[in-house]
């Protein structure tokens, strides 16, 4: 059987275009990588309402077009690595601005930078100090017993932990990508954490420094977080929207706060080797927590992919507390992609609007109904205040999202 020659002249001719094409990349990139690029995070408008060493309470400004405000405040705690800036990444993807269009009133706490004074700092200080202290503003600044609260990873475990102490002063829970149960092998991080020498750690560094921790992340998935990541930047360096975005990233990624040294040996000692939060064995300021008394709504998310906090570190949750008004998510992404990712922004943020609405609603109808049975009775006297009523709850089954193709962006964020 004969084969088919290609003329020489063929081969020169699309070698020439290559080139053509590659130049003028090269040339395009160069124009972008040059000029002006818009690589701000965190541009929502916020004031700091409360500060307190280097903690601060961000309070954003909520829409002012926004229909069916909620009554009932948000407070999001977020983790102690990296920062909370990630939930305003960018203006098409921010769950700082949805959350404010879906007319919740928002505050956020910012850790800020850990220093030499903070090493001895330990949970204890975070949770039932900083925390209480910001949750007990935020009550007395609106008038109200409880708030909602929502945390981040470990954000997310000092929220079960402070709700488990301080139920009555908590309304609605919501926990995302958030560990409670360390019993995991899945996830390289679980293993090498157990098998840390913490205390060699603390005695070279005081604070675990931030840069650090990025390597030990970057290293549970180097192909994809070190190769795979640059390959695919050099290759769309000349889409101005991709380097803006990509940058953002990287700005989030490397800005890392050190972790206070007694906080981290006390989340490696009593969670991930001892297991003691998911069991109810963990104490803080000599209480023991107790998830039994988790006792308001929660709603629990996760992601499928996520290799840091895998789901099995997250779904046995709703199995232990003491609430049966309870829904547990889990979504097709990584640690990082449940909050940057764009098809997942539009599962993510407005469902916990529409979580938080609902039982919102609800209290306000509870309320009403029990002032008009109270109306005949309280005619000519002075009424007592009326106790805060629980309502109806509800098991809710866990519902997976669809799978959908990922843009190269969001495949490094759920890699993250």
């Amino acid at each position: 059987m004969k084969q088919t020659k290609i003329p020489v002249d063929l081969i020169l001719e699309s070698m020439a275009k290559s080139a053509e094409d590659a130049q003028k990349r090269v040339s395009k990139a160069s124009d972008v990588l040059l000029g002006d690029l818009n690589t701000a995070l965190a541009t929502t408008p916020y004031e700091v309402v409360y500060e307190e060493d280097r903690v601060k309470l961000k309070h954003y400004f909520r829409s002012e077009t926004a229909e069916n405000k909620l009554k009932i405040p948000l407070l999001v705690i977020y983790a102690l690595i990296n920062r909370e800036t990630m939930l305003d990444l960018q203006a098409d993807r921010s769950v700082v601005k949805t959350f404010l269009s879906e007319g919740i009133d928002l505050y956020m706490m910012d850790w800020g930078y850990p220093t030499r004074k903070d090493r001895f700092l330990t949970i204890d200080d975070h949770v039932t100090g900083y925390i209480n202290n910001a949750v007990d503003f935020i009550r007395e600044k609106h008038g109200i017993p409880k708030i909602n609260l929502m945390g981040i990873c470990m954000g997310g475990s000092f929220c079960v932990m402070y709700s488990a102490l301080h139920p009555e002063k908590i309304k609605n829970l919501v926990t995302t990508v958030t560990p409670t149960n360390f019993d995991t092998e899945q996830g390289l991080l679980h293993v090498w954490m157990r098998n840390l020498d913490v205390d060699k750690m603390i005695r070279a560094f005081g604070n675990i420094p931030g840069d650090l921790m990025n390597l030990g992340f970057l290293l549970l998935n180097p192909a994809r977080l070190i190769i795979d990541k640059y390959v695919g930047f050099s290759e769309n360096m000349d889409n101005k929207d991709f380097v803006e975005n990509f940058v953002r990233m990287e700005k989030w990624i490397f800005d890392s706060p050190d972790v206070p040294g007694e906080t981290f040996r006390q989340f490696i000692d009593d969670c991930y080797k001892k297991n003691l939060l998911i069991q109810s064995k963990m104490y803080l300021g000599g209480k023991r927590v107790d998830l039994k008394k988790l006792t308001m709504p929660l709603l629990n998310f996760y992601g499928k992919f996520d290799h840091l906090v895998p789901p099995e570190a997250c779904e046995k949750l709703v199995k232990t507390v003491g609430s049966k008004d309870v829904e547990d998510i889990c979504l097709e992404t990584g640690h990082i992609g449940i909050y940057v990712s764009s098809k997942i922004q539009r599962q993510f943020a407005p469902k916990i609007a529409q979580w938080l609405r609902e039982r919102d609603q609800e209290d306000i109808i509870v309320r009403q109904a029990k002032t008009a049975r109270n109306l005949p009775a309280a005619a000519g006297r002075q009424k007592p205040p009326a106790k805060e009523l629980i309502k109806p709850s509800s098991r809710r089954r866990r519902q997976p999202a669809a799978k959908s193709k990922s843009s190269l962006m969001q495949k490094i964020a759920e890699a993250i």
